[in-house]
C-alpha cells in the first residue's frame, strides 16, 4: 500500500502512523521512496530515485530506484536529508511578557508540560535530536525519559539537568528578593574548587548527559555583573576534571574573551555563544578540536527585542542585549574563516520554538555555504555529542531520523524552514 497524500484514504493512514503520543512502534519494515537524497552531508553528494529501507527504527539499507511493497512512504517529489540536531535549546519555556512573574508561579510540572508542547513543535520543525542546556532538572530529565520510552512525542533529548554556576553568576537566582534566593537557588551553584566538584557531581546525579556551566555573565540574567569571566581558573579546572572523570563533556555558556579562554585552558570541550571570541580562543578551539555553538538566532532575537518599544527586557537585560547581540554574526564569520568547528545551536526558548531552521539562514549570512550550514546540524553536531555512529547521516545501522523538504536547500537554505516530512527512529510524525 503506497502512502500518497493526494488520496484521502492515505491521509487517514498517515495520521495513524503519525499520531501518537503513546509512541506506538512503526511497522517492522517500511520503504521510503526518495526523489533526491543527501544521505551523507560530509560528501555533499545528492543521489536521485532512492529507496530507504527502514527496519526496527534504523536504516537497513539504501537501494537504487523505487522498490519495496507494503508500507511505502512516497517522497518521490521531495529532497530528503538526515534529521537535524539542535545543540542548544530550552524546552521548558519561551520568553515573553509576564516572564518575570512566571519565575515565582511556575513549578517543575509546569515546565515539563510546556516542554512536551515545545518538544513536539521542535520535532515537527525537523529537529530529531536536541540538547536542553540549563532547564529545570526534574522537568527536562522527565521529558527526556518520556520521549525515550515513547510516551511523549518529541526529539531525542540530551539534558544538562541544570547548570553549574558561581554564586551571584549568570545561573544563580538573580533579580529576586533576598528572601527568595534560598528557595530558587539550585544545587548547581558553587564557590571554590571543591564546592564546584560537588556541583558537577550533583548534576550527574540528577541525570545529566552533558555538563553545562556559565563561565561568564549572561545577557538575560537580571544583574549588572557584565559579560566577563565569573569562575576562577581553579574552579574551571575542578569542574572540567570532575566532569571528565564522570564521563561527561563540558560546554560553557561564554561571552567574554577572558571567560572563553580560561575555560578552554582548563580543558573545556565547547563554547556556547562565544560573542567576544578572539584569536587566542580560536587557536585553542582548533588545537583542542573543540566546537563553537554560535547561537546566532538568539543574538538576533535579543538585539531586535532590546530595540522594540515596550520590550519586556529589564534595563540590565536590554543593556547587555544591545552590547552582545549585534556582534555575534561577525564572530561566527571570523571563527568559520579560521577553520573552527561549528555545531548548530539556536538557544530557542530565548526566541520562539519551531523556527530553529532560521539559524541556517544566519549561518549562511556568516559566510558558510548551504552544505556547510547543513553539516553543522548533522555530522558536526553528532560528533560534538559523541553520537557520530548513530545519527547525522542516512546510512545502514544509523537511527532512522529522516526529514524531507520541497525545493533544493543546497541552493536556498531557507527551504529548510518548511519541513514537510519527519521520521524519528522509524516513526512518522509529520507528513
Amino acid at each position: 500500500m503506497k502512502l500518497n497524500l493526494k488520496n484521502s484514504w492515505a491521509v487517514g493512514l498517515a495520521a495513524v502512523l503519525m499520531a501518537s503520543a503513546s509512541g506506538a512502534a512503526a511497522q517492522n519494515v517500511s520503504y521510503i521512496h526518495a526523489g533526491r537524497v543527501l544521505a551523507d552531508p560530509a560528501t555533499g553528494r545528492v543521489t536521485e530515485r532512492q529507496t530507504l529501507v527502514i527496519e526496527d527504527g534504523k536504516v537497513k539499507e539504501i537501494r537504487d530506484g523505487f522498490v519495496g511493497e507494503g508500507n511505502v512512504v512516497d517522497l518521490s517529489d521531495k529532497f530528503v536529508l538526515p534529521g537535524f540536531i539542535d545543540s542548544h535549546v530550552h524546552l521548558g519555556g519561551q520568553q515573553g511578557d509576564g516572564d518575570r512573574a512566571t519565575r515565582f508561579t511556575s513549578t517543575s510540572a509546569d515546565a515539563a508540560l510546556r516542554g512536551a508542547q515545545y518538544a513536539k513543535i521542535t520535532l515537527e520543525a525537523g529537529f530529531t535530536t536536541v540538547a536542553d542546556l540549563g532547564g529545570n532538572a526534574d522537568a527536562v530529565v522527565g521529558l527526556r525519559n518520556a520521549v525515550a520510552q515513547g510516551r511523549i512525542v518529541g526529539p531525542r533529548i540530551l539534558a544538562s539537568a541544570g547548570t553549574v554556576t558561581p554564586h551571584g553568576g549568570h545561573g544563580d537566582a538573580n533579580g529576586v528578593p533576598e528572601s527568595m534566593v534560598p528557595l530558587m537557588r539550585t544545587t548547581g551553584v558553587c564557590s571554590g574548587p571543591d564546592d564546584c566538584r560537588r556541583a558537577v557531581r550533583e548534576r550527574v546525579r540528577s541525570g545529566a548527559d552533558v555538563i553545562k556551566i556559565t563561565a561568564t555573565g549572561g545577557v538575560l540574567s537580571d544583574t549588572g555583573a557584565g559579560l566577563n569571566q565569573q569562575f576562577s581558573q581553579g574552579e574551571l579546572e575542578a569542574i572540567v576534571e570532575t566532569a571528565h572523570f564522570m564521563g561527561r563533556r563540558v560546554t560553557a555558556h561564554a561571552h567574554g574573551t577572558d571567560g572563553i579562554n580560561s575555560f578552554l585552558r582548563a580543558g573545556g570541550d565547547s563554547i556556547e555563544h562565544g560573542t567576544f571570541l578572539d584569536n587566542e580562543g580560536i587557536r585553542m578551539l582548533k588545537a583542542n578540536g573543540g566546537y563553537l555553538v554560535p547561537t546566532l538566532l538568539a543574538g538576533d532575537f535579543v538585539a531586535r527585542e532590546a530595540q522594540r518599544p515596550g520590550t519586556f527586557f529589564t534595563a540590565n537585560q536590554r543593556k547587555k542585549s544591545l552590547e552582545a547581540g549585534p556582534l555575534m554574526l561577525d564572530m561566527a564569520r571570523r571563527a568559520h574563516a579560521a577553520g573552527v568547528k561549528i555545531a548548530f545551536g539556536t538557544d530557542n526558548g530565548v526566541g520562539p520554538h519551531g523556527d530553529n531552521a532560521r539559524e541556517f539562514v544566519l549561518l549562511v549570512q556568516a559566510g558558510l555555504t548551504p552544505i556547510e550550514a547543513i553539516r553543522t546540524a548533522t555530522i558536526n553536531a553528532a560528533d560534538h555529542f559523541g553520537l557520530q555512529d548513530e545519527i547525522g547521516r542516512i546510512t545502514a545501522g544509523y537511527n532512522a531520523d529522516i526529514i524531507a523538504v520541497d525545493g533544493d536547500p543546497l541552493q536556498d537554505v531557507a527551504t529548510l524552514r518548511d519541513v514537510k516530512f519527519v521520521m524519528r527512529a522509524g516513526n512518522v510524525y509529520k507528513q
